[in-house]
C-alpha cells in the first residue's frame, strides 16, 4: 500500500522573494562557479591557437606576426571583450571573497554575522571592479 502526499506546487516560482542573504550567497556562488568554469573552456580553446606558434621561427613571433598574438590583439580590439573582462574580474572576485567566507564560516568564525559579511563581500568585490574599470576599457575607445 502506497499512501501519497499533498507536496503543494512542484515550483513556487514566487518565492525568490523569501531568500535570505544566505541562499542570495549561495545561488550567487553557484552561479559565479559556472560562469568560471565556461570562462575556463573558453579560455582553453583561445589557448590552444599557440600551438602553431611554436612552429613559428623567433622572427615572426617578435613581430607579433603569429596566430596566437594576432588572436590576442583581434579580441582585445573588440570593445565587447573588454567589458566581458570586467564582468569576469567580477565574478572571479565575488567567487573568491564568499568563498574565503564561507571559509571562515566553516571554522566557526563569524557565525553570528553571515549576512554582514557578505554584504560586505558584495560591496568589496563592487569597490574592486569599480577602481579596475578604468584599467579594463583603457584604449578601448
Amino acid at each position: 500500500m502506497s499512501q501519497s502526499y499533498d507536496r503543494g506546487l512542484i515550483e513556487d516560482f514566487g518565492r525568490w522573494r523569501e531568500f535570505s542573504a544566505g541562499m542570495w550567497a549561495w545561488v550567487f556562488h553557484k552561479f559565479t562557479g559556472w560562469v568560471l568554469i565556461a570562462y575556463l573552456f573558453t579560455h582553453i580553446s583561445v589557448l590552444s591557437t599557440a600551438l602553431p606558434a611554436a612552429d613559428a621561427s623567433a622572427a615572426v613571433i617578435a613581430n607579433g606576426e603569429d596566430i596566437y598574438t594576432q588572436t590576442l590583439h583581434g579580441l582585445e580590439s573588440i570593445v565587447i571583450v573588454r567589458f566581458l573582462e570586467v564582468g569576469l574580474l567580477a565574478v572571479a572576485v565575488f567567487h573568491i571573497l564568499n568563498g574565503v567566507r564561507l571559509l571562515l564560516v566553516d571554522l566557526g568564525l563569524g557565525l553570528e554575522q553571515q549576512d554582514k559579511s557578505f554584504y560586505a563581500s558584495l560591496v568589496l568585490t563592487g569597490a574592486i571592479v569599480v577602481a579596475s574599470v578604468p584599467t579594463f576599457l583603457s584604449g578601448a575607445f
